[in-house]
């Protein structure tokens, strides 16, 4: 039996990034708008109420407005977007998050996809809080480079466009009020008392993200080792498929590298890179932010959910 499939804001970034990834799966149907019934709201809500699953990629307020016009209860829903990622009754679409997650995204009818930022962070700070190597009260600084394609269309055409805002910008600070959309989340899901310091930047590639937690080892309870830090990330994700944690054998020959490796993967690296005379680290996370970030991270989302293994159609 198929599962049919309702992506509503399909023609958005990530709406084209999920369909392409679920375009040849033969256990799924997919309902679609015509162009010319995407303002029709009857013909919207009967789409959102005939789908076995929904994904919405759309802006928060559309999205929650989306959920209102669910009436069908078996109707499961992700939601790509920010308006439910730390809303009650919504599960964390983060399956390696801990030991039980992925069974309650398997259960749950209303999923809240992570943001890309947001996704890399807490898989750099959750274990570690956990393992009490963090205090949850600890003050965290992340800084973040990303490819301007999580920006949307507005910022692709910016850096695109021959005549683009952007054009020939090569490396571009934002989120200067630092009030970062993802914050709420990663506060939340990474164990923190207080919202970290989140500097992001876009640079003048297409997709990829790095993101980086530098830690002062003396300051953190107990004063732990890079091996202790190391050892808390590895034991956590030890197993998945999706999240890889590298040696620190392999991290301390490593000069640099830049964030588009992991294009068009579902993948997510960590790194702990040391400095032992300073007591000092820090953590990177290397991904695709419309992979694991985005699209990726909801196909994902929706194998579970459907009852397919994780990683049907990586």
């Amino acid at each position: 039996m198929t599962q049919k499939v309702f992506i509503d804001g399909e023609a958005g970034t990530t709406g084209l990034q999920i369909r392409e990834r679920l375009e040849n799966r033969t256990d799924l149907s997919f309902l679609r708008l015509h162009d010319f019934e995407r303002k029709d709201l009857a013909r919207r809500a009967d789409m959102l109420n005939s789908a076995d699953v929904v994904i919405l990629c759309l802006p928060d307020d559309a999205a929650r407005d989306a959920v209102a016009m669910i009436k069908n209860t078996s109707v499961k829903v992700i939601d790509a977007s920010t308006a439910h990622r730390v809303a009650d009754g919504w599960a964390y679409g983060m399956p390696e998050y801990d030991n039980n997650q992925a069974e309650k995204i398997a259960s749950a009818s209303r999923v809240a996809n992570p943001g890309c930022y947001a996704i890399t962070s807490i898989s750099i700070l959750y274990p570690l809080t956990k393992a009490g190597i963090i205090s949850h009260s600890q003050a965290i600084t992340i800084n973040a480079i990303s490819g301007y394609s999580g920006g949307g269309r507005q910022m692709i055409s910016n850096f695109e466009a021959a005549d683009g805002l952007y054009a020939n910008t090569s490396f571009r600070v934002y989120g200067l009020d630092l009030n970062h959309k993802h914050l709420p989340e990663v506060q939340k899901w990474g164990g923190l008392e207080h919202a970290p310091l989140l500097v992001p930047s876009v640079g003048n590639f297409r997709q990829g993200m790095i993101v980086q937690v530098p830690l002062q080892l003396w300051s953190l309870p107990g004063s732990p080792s890079p091996e202790d830090v190391h050892a808390a990330l590895a034991s956590h994700y030890a197993g998945q498929r999706f999240i890889t944690v590298k040696s620190l054998a392999e991290t301390g020959k490593m000069t640099g590298f830049g964030p588009e490796g992991l294009n068009g993967t579902n993948e997510l690296h960590l790194y702990v890179f040391r400095n032992d005379e300073m007591g000092q680290v820090v953590v990177m996370g290397l991904i695709d932010n419309l992979g694991k970030g985005a699209s990726g991270q909801a196909v994902q989302n929706l194998n579970l959910m459907i009852g397919a293994p994780q990683d049907v159609g990586f």
